[in-house]
Formats: structure tokens, C-alpha cells, sequence
């Protein structure tokens, strides 16, 4: 309004004017930032990092922890909860979740209400199947992937693209409904990890997640929109801009990204077009392996910590249309929940439960922080 701002008296009820005189500066100023992968925003309110701190301090649990735990239903050579034995593997180990989130062996749903009905409408159900696995990154118990060496690292990278290739076979074939694969880590107490053996989970189901579809249909209407890939321009925009990338090798780049909502959040995405872990080279391997590492030693480093987070891969559908394949860019997620130390959180609650998510700490202030972090040395070797 021509330098002007209309405020609302609170005593008078009359409209009152103010000069704005300063101008918008991204690190005093509150602001929404648009997540083109989900169509949502984030608010970001930079000036409030710097009210004081009175809430909640976790406490930081340092363990010296074996190599071997007898009591770890992880490690090798030793009885799981339901009572099934470990073999005494070597490197990495993948088995059945004995307690999965979903099962091949179930019903099927039928929806027996009309959709015209108002339960029929408002009450939508559907069933789900598929198939849970463990995937042990290591037998050592007492190790992390920022101290783990590149070819274990490498080991688990081709681990997990032999999986994705063994249950789309079983897809293809008709011999399991199996839709998405998705592969996480959950590292650390804070993420309700209660078992600290080197390990992550990947769920296959005959649906694709909400997350992934969201992403799935903002990428096709970008490509429809603009002839190109949504990812592919925003690591030509990132790596031209310099200002929020963390970490880059020959085949990947890693970006604290524009619309990040946790503190140290970061994008992991291949710089060429690769739609999954089927599309990968031995070169792929050991660059994703090398930049994982090197990633993780810098959260380690950021508060002197073992540095939670959840991570994911988000990559093509087991299942899905050329165009889908086409649209889909092989990316991973890492969402940590530590904002000022080893022992403060942010959490999602109020205005980010019931309006939209915020943050204080903006991409760019966040991405300084980790790039002037060693990822070569660890903390304890520092």
C-alpha cells in the first residue's frame, strides 16, 4: 500500500497507518515458503530463534555399546522375540518383520456401505496388504553409518536395490500385489527407535503412500506444466545458487531444502535422472554410500551427538504407468528433530497441529551451519 501498512487501533477500533520504512530481510522477517513436492507451506518466522529457551531438555543418553549384545534380537546368532535364530551373519541382513505393520495373509475388505449413504461418504475404508522387512545394516552392534566404512556402506545401498528388484519381480509377476517399496531408518531413542543395532525397515505395499502419491502428482503436473522435472530444475537451481547445498559428489547433492520445516532437515537427490535403486551403477552405489557417510558425521558433529533422525527413500512404484516412472526421481528424506542442542526438540504442536507447519531457523541459516561442519572427521576422532 505505497509504503504503507493499515493496522487496526485495538482501543479506537479506528484504522491506524504506519510508514514502513525498512526493507524484507529473510532472517528478521516472517514468511511462507512454498513445498512444491507437497503443494503446502511452511511458515517461517526466523526472528523468534532468538527468544530464550524454557522448555523441555532431553536428556542425552551416552552408551558405550558392545560390539555383540546377547540380549540384542539383532545381532547375529541370537533368538528373536518370537523365537525364530538369527544366522551368524557377516555384513548385511535382511529377514521378515516378526511384528509387521501390514500382512499378505488377511481378508479382503469389502466396503459394504453405498457411496450415496452419509456413512458411505464420510466413513471410507480400504484394505491394505503387503509385506515387512528388517533390513540389518550390520552385524557389529555398536555402530552407526557415519562410523560405518564405505564398502559396508556400499553394502547396504546394494542391499537395498536388490530388494526393490526382488519384490517388483514378485509384482510383475502376479505373485504378490505389491505397489511401493518404501525403505526407512529410524535412528535413535528420539525417534522411538528401542533397539540401537545398526538397522532400518522397509514396509511393501499394494497401495502408494500419501506422501509419495502427493509427490507423485505435484512432479506430473510440473513435468505437464513445464516440459521438465521438478527435481531435475531444483538441483540446477541449487547447484547454481550454491546457498543451501550441504554436500555434492559426481552423482548427488544434498540441500538443506528452500521449504524445509525441521531445523537441519536435508534433501539427498541424484543429480541425473535416476527413477529408483534399479537405475543404479556400482558408481551410484559407492557415491550415495560416501555422501551418506559424510552426511551423517556432519549431524554428529552438530551438537558433539549420536544425531536422531527418521530417513526415506522416495523412489519410482513397484508397479506404475510409463509417465509415472517417467515423472518419479530418486530422492531420500532426512527429518531430524534437534534444534538448539543435543538435548532440545522442536516439536509440531499448536498452530503447526491445527494451521500449518512453521519453523524459526531459516533453510539458508540452518544450511551454514552444517556446510562449515567437518564430514570426514567424527566427533570423537575430532
Amino acid at each position: 500500500m505505497n509504503g504503507m501498512e493499515h493496522l487496526l487501533n485495538p482501543i479506537t477500533s479506528s484504522p491506524t497507518y504506519i510508514k514502513m520504512t525498512q526493507q524484507f530481510d529473510f532472517t528478521n522477517h516472517s514468511h511462507r515458503r512454498l513445498n512444491p513436492l507437497t503443494n503446502t507451506y511452511v511458515l517461517c518466522s526466523p526472528h523468534r530463534s532468538k527468544r530464550p529457551w524454557q522448555g523441555a531438555r532431553e536428556e542425552v543418553k551416552k552408551m558405550a555399546l558392545p560390539e555383540y549384545d546377547p540380549k540384542c534380537y539383532l545381532c547375529p546368532g541370537n533368538i528373536r522375540a518370537t523365537g525364530d535364530v538369527n544366522p551368524k551373519f557377516e555384513s548385511t541382513y535382511i529377514f521378515t518383520n516378526d511384528y509387521p505393520a501390514v500382512k499378505l495373509e488377511q481378508p479382503e475388505y469389502i466396503e459394504e456401505e453405498q457411496e450415496d449413504t452419509l456413512k458411505g461418504r464420510l466413513l471410507k475404508t480400504e484394505g491394505v496388504r503387503g509385506k515387512c522387512f528388517v533390513i540389518c545394516f550390520s552385524p557389529n552392534h555398536n555402530l552407526t553409518i557415519p562410523i560405518m566404512s564405505i564398502p559396508e556402506l556400499t553394502k547396504v545401498v546394494s542391499t537395498w536395490q536388490k530388494l526393490y528388484q526382488e519384490v517388483q519381480h514378485e509384482a510383475i509377476n502376479g505373485s504378490a500385489p505389491y505397489k511401493y517399496l518404501q525403505i526407512f531408518e529410524n535412528k535413535g531413542f528420539a525417534m522411538g527407535c528401542s533397539n540401537p543395532h545398526p538397522h532400518g525397515q522397509a514396509w511393501c505395499l499394494d497401495v502408494i503412500p500419501t506422501e509419495v502419491d502427493r509427490e507423485l502428482e505435484n512432479m506430473g503436473k510440473y513435468h505437464r506444466q513445464h516440459h521438465s522435472h521438478l527435481l531435475g530444475d531444483y538441483v540446477k537451481l541449487e547447484l547454481a545458487e550454491k546457498e543451501r547445498v550441504v554436500l555434492e559428489n559426481d552423482s548427488f547433492v544434498v540441500v538443506v531444502p528452500y521449504w524445509a520445516l525441521w531445523p537441519f532437515e536435508t534433501l539427498l537427490i541424484s543429480k541425473e535422472h535416476l527413477t529408483s535403486t534399479n537405475d543404479f551403477t556400482d558408481k551410484h552405489k559407492s557415491d550415495l554410500a560416501l555422501i551418506l557417510k559424510k552426511l551423517t558425521t556432519k549431524y554428529d558433529n552438530l551438537f558433539n551427538t549420536s544425531f536422531p533422525y527418521s530417513m526415506g527413500i522416495h523412489q519410482a512404484p513397484l508397479q506404475c504407468s510409463e509417465e509415472v516412472k517417467n515423472n518419479s526421481w530418486f530422492h531420500m528424506h532426512f527429518y531430524p528433530p534437534l534444534l538448539r542442542s543435543a538435548t532440545v526438540k522442536k516439536f509440531c504442536v499448536g498452530f503447526e497441529m491445527l494451521g500449518e507447519p512453521q519453523r524459526d531457523l531459516t533453510s539458508e541459516q540452518a544450511a551454514a551451519r552444517l556446510i562449515e561442519l567437518s564430514g570426514d572427521k567424527h566427533f570423537n576422532d575430532l
